[in-house]
């Protein structure tokens, strides 16, 4: 499967899920243990009954930190459903508030990816879902930088904090942010620049 094609569905089952997400689950909802809630002061956004934190970083969000256990995690309870990828790869949604917002991904058993289609999330700087590649030049300055694929047929912009990374790839129907995802450059800016191969 080449990247557009990814970026479609994932961008299709972000989409549905969030409104699965939206339709069935009460405002009333009982949050994550550990969250804090909407009208506590702090990075929360609050949308509908639906809060979260807005930040979305190299080191994860909330209990999704890169390199957590996909095991410890379905134990929890904070995994919706799996889906088997290329090799190793484990795809994920998650529950709570999270839930149509992020998508994961496993490698070995471990976290790699944390991605979303939507806003919020913003990076630690701001950026995020929706902004043009221009605004992203313009928020992080000499620290990021617009990339190309090998194939030379798609487009994101990189910033790395040290060996890891926050990608901003293209929409797949309007210019500008359409996925925004963090983890090891190892796995996400490899996937991109190399397109997945098991």
């Amino acid at each position: 499967m080449n990247r557009p094609s990814i970026l479609l569905t994932t961008a299709a089952l972000a989409l549905s899920t969030l409104v699965a997400v939206t339709a069935t689950v009460p405002a009333a909802a009982a949050p994550l243990a550990g969250v804090a809630p909407a009208s506590a002061r702090g990075p929360l956004a609050t949308t509908g009954g639906h809060s979260h934190p807005q930040v979305l970083s190299v080191g994860g969000a909330g209990v999704y930190r890169i390199g957590a256990s996909l095991a410890a995690l379905t134990a929890a309870g904070r995994i919706d459903w799996t889906a088997p990828g290329c090799g190793t790869v484990v795809n994920a949604g998650v529950t709570g508030s999270w839930a149509g917002v992020l998508l994961l991904a496993f490698r070995d058993g471990r976290l790699v990816e944390v991605g979303t289609a939507t806003a919020p999330p913003q990076s630690p700087a701001g950026a995020r879902v929706g902004m043009s590649f221009a605004e992203l030049e313009a928020i992080y300055g000499p620290r990021g930088s617009l990339i190309r694929n090998d194939a030379g047929d798609a487009e994101a912009y990189l910033v790395r904090v040290g060996s890891r990374v926050e990608l901003f790839t293209g929409h797949p129907i309007r210019p500008g942010v359409g996925y925004f995802q963090v983890g090891p450059a190892s796995y996400v800016e490899r996937n991109f620049r190399q397109g997945v191969s098991c």
